[in-house]
Formats: C-alpha cells, structure tokens, sequence
C-alpha cells in the first residue's frame, strides 16, 4: 500500500450550527486506485471530499493531503457552462485537450456540438466527468462528487475501469451498487450519535 501522499485524516470536527457532522474522526485513504465513501444522506460524504479538497474548513483536526491545485475537483452539480458546446467545455478548462476523445471516452461521441440543455441529465453529469478526467493530468489527487448521479448501471460498469486506468488516486462518493462494488475500497461514513 503506498502511504507517500495518502490522505490522513485525524481528530477531524464540524457542524453546520446545531448539527454534528464530524466528531473526532480519524481516517488513512492510500494514495492508490479508487477509494468510494459511501453513507446516508446526511452523513458527511460531500463535506468530507470538499475538506479534503481544502474547499470547507474543519472546526478542529487536521488533513493531510496534495494542495488543491493539485487536485481535480468533479462538483456535486454538474456546474456546466450555459450557452457552450460539449467540446468547447472541456477546452474552456485544459485548451490543448482532445475533447473529442476524452468526449468518446465517456460514451458521447458526436456530441461535440451539443448543449448542455440538449442533453439528458445522465449525459451532462458524463460531460462533467470528462471534463475533471480531462483536467486530471498532471494532478496528485482526483476527487469526484457523485459523479453517477443519473448514470445507468451498464454505463458506471463501463466508466470505472476508465477512470481506474488515470493511474491517479480517486476519492468518490458514491452509492450505487455498480460503484461500490468496483472501487478498491468502500470507506462508510456513519452519521454522529447524538447521545
């Protein structure tokens, strides 16, 4: 297991108000293949991977893990621009991209010229996966929030074994059976007792 730029966790707390999210948690994530954080709704999993990103700040504890410019970053919202075209979103974030094969990639060949708003909503969140697989060269870290949500079965079952083949550490929440069972590891958050 290679420890050199694993994600250390520990003593980690927050609340948003009233509520407790984190208390005390202490976590190693290997900086190798694909590490799935799984959980209720609720419990944590976006917080965390936005923590971790250096994007939320813990109200105690400590996270070691790459700065956040060397990390690629896949929002829970697809956060696509209105008005652009697949390709030309992808190029927007790395210029000297293929956007036609990392499109290709992610089962949207021909949709070069496409829309966001001519898309269906599993075929947006795949244009947002490309586009953080796209802009991953080069990173330390890649972190993707959700990025199944709309996704069929058959569809994930292709997408993992790619995103797996960027030879780069992923962090994904995820919760859908096809996900999970293909990571490496399922790490479960569990909601804070209130006791």
């Amino acid at each position: 297991m290679n420890m050199e730029n694993s994600v250390k966790i520990s003593g980690l707390s927050f609340s948003y108000g009233e509520k407790k999210i984190f208390d005390s948690l202490d976590l190693v994530i290997p900086a190798e293949g694909i590490t799935a954080v799984s959980g209720a709704s609720g419990c944590g999993k976006t917080t965390l991977l936005r923590m971790i990103a250096g994007l939320e700040k813990a109200d105690c504890g400590q996270i070691e893990a790459p700065p956040s410019e060397e990390i690629a970053f896949m929002f829970q919202e697809d956060r696509l621009l209105p008005g652009v075209t697949a390709a030309k979103q992808l190029k927007i974030a790395v210029p000297d991209c293929d956007a036609s094969r990392w499109l290709e990639t992610v089962g949207l060949k021909g949709e070069e010229k496409t829309l966001p708003d001519k898309l269906s909503g599993g075929m947006r969140r795949r244009l947002a996966l490309a586009r953080t697989l796209c802009f991953s060269k080069g990173k330390k870290l890649v972190i993707l929030d959700e990025p199944f949500a709309g996704v069929d079965p058959a569809r994930i079952r292709e997408l993992m074994p790619l995103i797996r083949k960027l030879d780069i550490p992923v962090i994904m929440s995820a919760h859908t059976e096809e996900a999970l069972a293909l990571a490496d590891r399922v790490l479960e958050l569990r909601p804070v007792s209130s006791s």
